[in-house]
């Protein structure tokens, strides 16, 4: 593509890639505490050596080894969010933030944390008319194997069993029959006490990100998730080749239409901003779209799925992380001061 055909489509995507000098000293906010430690260094580390190639003053920085405070003394003046999960895609991390005027990447506290709760995400969303799978929430008091037995009286058979406030497939079960319901939803509450189950759509597994905010928000090309057999678990989705990213998704213009209209519907229900991603199932039997979740702070590794969206949106991965990265913002609007040239 040439340099000609880039800015083309940037200009399509209401796109303007920043001066890196502009952009003063950056920290990439990556590992955490959570069970997705593990992934956030692998999307923190790639975003840190895009964002370096580009001539950003970009530093590591892990705040399970340091104390936020310590952004201010390090001359940091904006923070790209890499940290997946608690305290970091939950709200906490962009409270302190917050406190701190420490402009960063991503959504604010409150859509960061009604997100990352899958059950007050279905809520936001059933209240706006948006379609996602029917569900139980089972709070600590109600995982007795008396009330557990009963759920796929509700939902049926097969269904998910899942933390709620928990990403990347970990604590997940999909449920065949009722005698696997007492073990999966305690290996669910080994994650969270709150335990969702959800009735399973049977069909194609997709995904779509979404840049920018509010009536100015676009959505990036479909990606069809084909996992093997073994299913699209936590180890499939980082670290082997057995999962296909299809991109573009092959699905007919009006479905993948549709698809992208209720993920800004919901993007924007939420509150979001910068930068998120839905993860959607599309029923076999009428093909249509039910939502998942929303990632507001999505995987940057190389099995990510924006970046593979971008890519064939005409977005380099480097040039994503400088957008995204520009964007950097505290909740009262007020963005990150530009850095010296």
């Amino acid at each position: 593509m040439t340099q000609t055909d880039l800015l083309l489509v940037h200009a399509a995507m209401n796109i303007t890639l920043p001066d890196p000098a502009s952009l003063g000293k950056v920290a990439v906010l990556m590992g955490g505490s959570s069970a997705e430690r593990q992934i956030s260094l692998l999307s923190g580390n790639g975003v840190l050596a895009a964002l370096q190639s580009q001539g950003v003053d970009a530093m590591a920085f892990d705040p399970a080894e340091r104390g936020l405070h310590e952004l201010e003394g390090l001359g940091v003046q904006r923070c790209f969010v890499a940290l997946h999960g608690r305290h970091g895609e939950d709200g906490t991390l962009q409270g302190a933030l917050e406190l701190l005027g420490m402009p960063y990447t991503g959504s604010g506290v409150m859509a960061s944390a009604i997100a990352m709760d899958k059950v007050m995400t279905k809520r936001v969303w059933l209240a706006e008319g948006l379609p996602t799978p029917r569900f139980v929430h089972l709070s600590p008091s109600q995982q007795a194997r008396e009330r557990v037995r009963l759920v796929p009286d509700d939902l049926g058979l097969p269904l998910i069993v899942k933390p709620p406030r928990e990403g990347s497939s970990i604590g997940v079960t999909k449920v065949m029959g009722y005698s696997q319901m007492q073990a999966a939803v305690e290996l669910s509450a080994r994650y969270d006490p709150d335990v969702l189950c959800e009735e399973f759509i049977a069909g194609d597994e997709v995904t779509c990100p979404v840049l920018g905010e509010g009536d100015d928000a676009i959505a990036l090309p479909v990606v069809r998730i084909v996992p093997p057999e073994a299913g699209y678990d936590y180890q499939n989705k980082y670290f082997t080749d057995a999962v296909n990213y299809i991109c573009p998704s092959g699905l007919p213009a009006d479905e993948e239409a549709a698809i992208q209209s209720i993920v800004l519907a919901a993007y924007r229900a939420l509150g979001c901003r910068g930068w998120g991603r839905a993860d959607l199932m599309l029923r076999a039997s009428d093909r249509k779209p039910y939502l998942l979740e929303m990632n507001t702070s999505p995987g940057m590794t190389g099995h990510s799925l924006v970046p593979i969206s971008a890519r064939a949106a005409g977005l380099s991965y480097e040039h994503l992380c400088l957008h995204l990265l520009a964007g950097a913002r505290l909740d009262s609007g007020k963005a990150a001061a530009a850095g010296s040239t």
